[in-house]
């Protein structure tokens, strides 16, 4: 294929033209309506999302940093940046960003065949496909790399047995990526594949996990002999951890902030429903107190700290200084700002946190939020999996011990049922 040598937009030229766009094709969110309450009606039904995501992709607008000869704009990531604050005011399909977007899409980018990228990030660009990671599992804990998920190799096919749990968005999507054991005899991170996996088809059973703020976000799978074709391995049969490693950068990239593929509002801290604590201490008549003065400006401290993290992380890995598992250091950092940030609206809104009514905004949502702050913690790896990350992969701190480290998977001593 030739190469494009087409210098990019200027970028003042593409932001007059990303704000004549918007303002012509996509409905403006009304006021009062946070974007977190878009984002959660999208969850629930993405038809909306599928259909934004389409005018995107007809108005040159979609996958800004996507290549061209995949659909997308083949931009560099100010570019994606200067669309994300225009689109700021409009209805954007934020269903998308969170896994297609900007975990799986560029995984399939960074080691998909031509025809596994050609069948589907242009769809994904079109709105037309879905994504969730199947990775968790049942009785793996934070052990990503102990799957016990099996495919084994039938003809032409792959069959799959097993299960997963706390995908996001399973029941709504259309493809996944699922990481499988495939060799038993080869130690535990050596003898997984990664499989791209049509999600309604015969054999796949998905039921919803209630939350505790009442969502059903969260879904666990069964697999039943489902069939797989060949064709379907992304990457190397038993090189999956390889696979899953790069998804896992993609992921840390992602949920803290620091992404080019994501469109529309930025994500993280900011996304929950307190984005402004000043509006808050004013709506409660302690804009005044200097406590809460305090907690404000502590609260806007920590996210211009998160910010500039995200560039010069960023630009570090970029750049080579640093290696890509440093991007576990804003993801880190964008989880406990979070958990900080609830507890900051949590002081200033006071008891009307607890309990109010469908009219009281803007103390809707923060009491539920708070209830919600681990989640923070939790997406795209734990905070002590982060801290285990930068201090062996990015300090070169000693590993810690491992009883399973270099032995065959079927000799490892896992938990069995107790006898009645």
């Amino acid at each position: 294929m030739a190469q494009d040598t087409t210098a990019p937009e200027d970028l003042d030229s593409f932001r007059l033209r990303a704000r004549t766009w918007l303002a012509d094709n996509l409905p403006r969110i009304a006021q009062g309506t946070a974007a977190m309450d878009l984002q959660e009606s999208q969850q629930a039904d993405p038809t909306r999302a599928r259909e934004l995501q389409r005018k995107l992709f007809d108005g040159g607008f979609a996958g800004i940093c996507y290549p061209k000869e995949y659909g997308g704009q083949g931009l560099p990531r100010e570019h994606q940046r200067a669309f994300n604050e225009e689109s700021a005011p409009y209805e954007m399909p934020l269903v998308f960003n969170i896994p297609t977007l900007s975990i799986l899409a560029p995984t399939i980018l960074d080691f998909g065949t031509e025809e596994q990228k050609k069948r589907h990030l242009p769809a994904i660009l079109r709105g037309e496909e879905l994504w969730v990671q199947f990775l968790s599992e049942p009785t793996g804990g934070s052990d990503l790399a102990g799957v016990l998920t099996r495919a084994t190799r039938d003809g032409d096919v792959w069959v799959l047995n097993g299960s997963k749990i706390w995908s996001s968005g399973a029941f709504r999507s259309d493809y996944a990526l699922c990481l499988a054991r495939t060799d038993w005899e080869a130690p535990k991170h050596r003898g997984l594949t990664m499989f791209i996996v049509k999600i309604h088809q015969p054999g796949i059973e998905i039921q919803q996990i209630m939350m505790v703020n009442g969502m059903r976000e969260f879904c666990q799978e069964f697999f039943t002999d489902v069939h797989l074709p060949a064709e379907n391995v992304l990457g190397a049969v038993n090189d999956g951890w390889t696979v899953a490693s790069r998804l896992l950068y993609h992921e840390r990239e992602a949920v803290g902030g620091g992404s080019q593929y994501v469109s529309g509002m930025s994500v993280g801290a900011r996304s929950g429903p307190m984005r402004d604590l000043a509006d808050l201490a004013i709506a409660k008549g302690r804009a005044g107190d200097a406590r809460v003065r305090q907690l404000v400006g502590e609260a806007h401290a920590n996210d211009a700290v998160q910010r500039q993290l995200i560039e010069r992380i960023g630009a570090s890995i970029r750049l080579g200084v640093l290696p890509p598992p440093a991007g576990a250091i804003p993801r880190l950092y964008g989880g406990m700002n979070s958990v900080r940030r609830s507890s900051i609206g949590l002081d200033i809104a006071g008891a009307d946190a607890v309990a109010w009514a469908d009219d009281d905004s803007p103390e809707e949502g923060i009491g539920t939020f708070f209830v919600m702050r681990q989640g923070s913690c939790l997406g795209g790896g734990s905070t002590e999996m982060a801290r285990n990350i930068i201090s062996e992969r990015v300090l070169g701190m000693p590993r810690e011990y491992a009883a399973d480290r270099d032995k065959p998977f079927d000799q490892v001593q896992r938990n069995r049922m107790p006898s009645r």
